[in-house]
């Protein structure tokens, strides 16, 4: 529940793939909504004014005085050829007696109807009101418009028709993080943007604008990457000159090209992009893929010129790839649109770089392991398309079964949270993320974007997500070649196979690190292996083969283990001994494992090269098991699902909220208003009065009975730091003593004793939004650390897990013979938490430390809470 305002202008992306932008409309806009209206066919006028005809001021002078609390407007409007932009959609509220109630209407252009405008403007609309306190949109609908009653089911709003009159009202309840409204949302996004990323994967044709006839410029090279790869459409070089490249007839302005292309690449220098995005855009082109830099990534003037480049791409309702960016590539259509030295190798793997260099480095290394793309896409400034895009369009790409991503900054992160949550459920995404040290966060922000996220939350964000996270460039290439060749394994026991003592016991440790296991085989297994191999062999795990192994000995040794039902996976390394040959061990291995249920991983050391499929070291190998049974965990993990918390009062908060806030922007709350605030939403905390001295104090510990705590009652304090806390005082000598040791108001508390300490918090991170903290607590808390986030909003299997790792583990299990802690109290105020701090992002950070846990329950006897006026939405971008 926020209270931040509609931002001045929005995009939204439609259902057949284009884009449109919405804005408030302005009293200069009153001619041009007159003419949308007199445009409307006479049905359509009919429809939407229920039978009146006269089209004049009366009829746009509420949408022009939108002031978001009483009246809210946003007209949707699409460039033509010229540039000139018009309004072709309105959608307005207006605040009827009871305030928690809109009437809404909305007007779609007749030729621009069932491409889901209606729709969105309802998302919008019903997001802007919801802010402002409105809870019900009402409509007043004739029968015949199908159109619009099926506008409104679509939404996933609560609906209720009532038939009056002759005129059908719909209530709608405008609930926006209803899980069905959440859903139907995500389900819109999805079809919308994968069509609108289609003509950058799958262009009949392509213009690339900069495409000099001079070798060595990165337009002429380009061009010829598309040729070369034998691009199976049509491509057309653009140049001043309107030379030809590379064989092909060029033109000198993209409107001399006989077709409107599908996708326009502009290779120009930077200040010559938007007069070369303009013509292309003209013709009707839906894809810009921007290769030219100059732009965000050099400062605030480029940032200008980033931004007015968006919004004429926004305009043309097309979708722009970059600036500043490498290219894009695809299998499909055996385009090359990179001026990489080599393209691609074919495969089914999609990969997304942001840092272009980066993305040559892998495509190099990918051919040299084998390793197949079906696409690949440099983002650059991701000014347009993101990760969160690539990740929509490859979820039902047939030709794409896992994803890699090189991330240095996320836009939206929630975002991407859900959309990868859904796409790793079929296929793996493999993540790099830069930026984890100081010096690399100094880095990134020197290159094309800065990830300001902490560690932790990107830790928290991809485990939710179910994305496996790589911590370098051979980690992500290994894991990769893992997923490309093997099945996933059951779980995480693993039996190696080697013909080195030495290597065995480094791969041991390996896999120790990467969580993985390596249990005694079963006896049946020992019995049947010293059958095979010789007498001075180990049978056990790792399993030693000797020097004088031969691609034989592998050949019988690697089903035998296989077999074994307490192994999940082998690891067969390889040292080339005089005895036999790296070509014949692997061609043994392939045999032995063809057809096997359980992944089996070669690692070939040697000089001559490693077989397509193989590991070069054995912590190579351990490392992309790791993550694969990281995979397999994540998959058998159920669907979190955020439980029903009963007792929560989101209108009192609110009231606290916006009381705190109405004379600054940043404030920590007395020790009544957090009360209030945490009552509100449930949080138990132990029972406390403030005193103004210490007469006062005394009266009340009385009153309370002894022993009590005595702290300050200063906002936001640290308490233990400053000396401000007094606990089990028994008298009113101590008592006294106390309130003359922290000076001021102070708070008395009854003393809680028993249980375990624990520090339960939340906070908003500037990136990644809502996190929820868990770890041991009292005044050793940083000092012990191993406290674990998560992202809000929060199912019962993410707190299960908070609860369950880490150090507070073994307190809430119960420590050294103490009595456990009751979980279930515990799990139930960090749900509640995380729903604070999810519904009021104005909740910058919120510590209760400690929450003393007893087998009965749990109780916060220490708080700080700090409310922060959130920044206002810059990006117009709504999916």
């Amino acid at each position: 529940m926020s209270t931040t305002f509609a931002p001045l202008t929005e995009d939204i992306v439609l259902r057949d793939g284009s884009t449109m932008r919405l804005r408030p409309p302005t009293p200069d806009d009153e001619s041009a909504l007159i003419s949308f209206f007199e445009a409307l066919t006479p049905e359509s006028r009919y429809l939407r004014f229920h039978g009146a005809t006269m089209i004049g001021h009366q009829t746009v002078s509420v949408a022009l005085e939108t002031d978001w609390s009483r009246r809210g407007s946003l007209v949707g409007e699409l460039a033509d050829e010229r540039g000139t932009r018009t309004p072709v959609a309105l959608a307005t509220y207006v605040r009827l007696h009871e305030p928690r109630r809109a009437e809404v209407a909305f007007a779609v252009a007749d030729e621009l109807h069932g491409r889901g405008i209606g729709t969105r403007l309802l998302e919008r609309l019903a997001e802007h009101a919801s802010a402002v306190g409105i809870e019900e949109f009402v409509a007043e609908v004739l029968p015949g418009n199908a159109a619009m009653l099926r506008v409104f089911d679509d939404a996933g709003f609560e609906t209720v028709r009532t038939l009056q009159g002759g005129v059908v009202e719909v209530v709608l309840h405008i609930d926006t993080s209803r899980p069905a409204v959440v859903e139907r949302r995500d389900e819109r996004d999805h079809v919308a943007v994968a069509a609108s990323l289609k003509p950058f994967f799958e262009p009949r044709s392509v213009a690339v604008i900069g495409a000099s006839p001079r070798r060595g410029t990165i337009g002429g090279e380009l061009f010829r990457n598309i040729l070369v790869a034998d691009y199976t459409g049509a491509a057309y070089p653009v140049n001043r000159g309107g030379q030809a490249v590379g064989g092909v007839p060029g033109y000198a302005d993209i409107a001399d090209v006989p077709v409107v292309v599908d996708l326009v690449v502009v290779c120009v220098p930077g200040v010559h992009v938007l007069e070369a995005t303009r013509s292309a855009l003209a013709t009707g082109v839906k894809a810009v893929c921007v290769i030219s830099a100059g732009f965000a990534e050099t400062g605030a003037e480029g940032r200008e010129m980033q931004d007015e480049l968006l919004s004429l791409v926004r305009a043309h309702g097309a979708r722009l790839i970059g600036p500043n960016c490498l290219g894009v590539s695809s299998n499909a259509t055996r385009l090359n649109a990179t001026f990489a030295r080599r393209g691609a190798p074919a495969g089914r793997i999609g990969f997304s770089s942001q840092s272009g260099a980066l993305g040559l480095a892998l495509l190099e290394q990918a051919d040299a392991r084998g390793l197949g793309l079906s696409s690949f896409v440099s983002i650059g400034n991701k000014a347009d398309v993101s990760s969160n895009d690539l990740l929509e369009y490859w979820e039902d790409d047939p030709h794409t079964d896992a994803v890699l991503l090189y991330l240095e900054s996320f836009g939206n992160p929630r975002k991407f949270a859900r959309v990868a949550g859904r796409v790793a459920r079929t296929k793996p995404i493999l993540a790099m993320r830069s930026g984890t040290s100081h010096a690399g966060a100094r880095a990134a922000s020197s290159h094309t974007a800065a990830l300001a996220g902490s560690d932790a939350a990107v830790e928290a964000l991809f485990w939710q997500a179910g994305v496996l996270r790589a911590r370098t460039l051979e980690e992500l290439l290994d894991a990769a070649v893992f997923f490309s060749t093997q099945p996933l394994p059951r779980g995480d026991r693993v039996a190696v196979l080697t013909n080195a003592g030495g290597l065995g016991i480094l791969c041991a440790d390996a896999c120790e690190v990467a969580g993985l296991s390596l249990p005694t085989l079963a006896p049946e297994t020992v019995a049947a292996l010293e059958r095979v191999v010789p007498a001075e062999a180990s049978s056990a795990n790792p399993v030693d083969l000797l020097g004088s192994a031969t691609a034989g000995t592998y050949e019988v040794a690697l089903p035998i283990v296989l077999a074994d039902p307490g192994i999940d996976a082998v690891i067969v390394l390889f040292v080339p001994p005089v005895v036999a040959t790296t070509a014949d061990v692997a061609a043994a291995i392939a045999r032995a494992s063809a057809g096997a249920e359980k992944p089996v991983l070669p690692v070939v050391i040697s000089s001559d090269g490693s077989p397509v499929g193989s590991f070069t070291y054995p912590e190579s190998a351990a490392r992309a098991l790791g993550l694969a049974a990281r995979r397999a965990a994540w998959l058998r993990r159920p669907a979190a699902e955020a439980p029903h918390l009963d007792r929560l009062d989101q209108g009192a908060a609110a009231a606290v909220v916006d009381r705190a806030l109405t004379d600054t922007d940043d404030t920590w709350l007395e020790p009544s208003v957090l009360r209030a605030l945490l009552a509100a939403y449930g949080v138990p905390l132990v029972s406390e009065r403030i005193a103004v001295d210490a007469d006062a104090a005394v009266a009340i510990a009385v009153e309370m009975g002894f022993p009590v705590v005595v702290k300050t009652a200063a906002p936001g304090a640290h308490k233990t730091e400053t000396g401000g806390v007094h606990v089990d005082l028994r008298d009113e000598a101590s008592v006294r003593r106390a309130c003359e040791a922290v000076h001021g108001p102070v708070l008395v508390q009854h003393y809680v004793t028993g249980g375990v300490e624990l520090l339960i918090g939340a906070f908003q991170d500037p990136v990644f939004g809502p996190l929820v903290a868990f770890g041991p607590g009292g005044v050793y808390a940083e000092l012990i650390g191993s406290t674990r986030f998560a992202l809000a909003p929060l199912g019962e299997i993410d707190v299960e897990e908070l609860i369950a790792s880490g150090k507070a583990a073994k307190l809430v299990d119960g420590w050294r013979g103490a009595p456990p802690a009751d979980r279930a109290a515990v799990a139930d105020v960090i749900h509640r938490l995380g729903r604070l701090v999810e519904d009021f992002p104005e909740v910058a950070e919120l510590d209760l430390n400690p929450v003393i846990a007893r087998p009965d329950g749990c109780i916060a006897v220490d708080a700080r809470v700090r409310l922060c006026r959130p920044p206002a939405v810059t990006s117009s971008k709504t999916w």
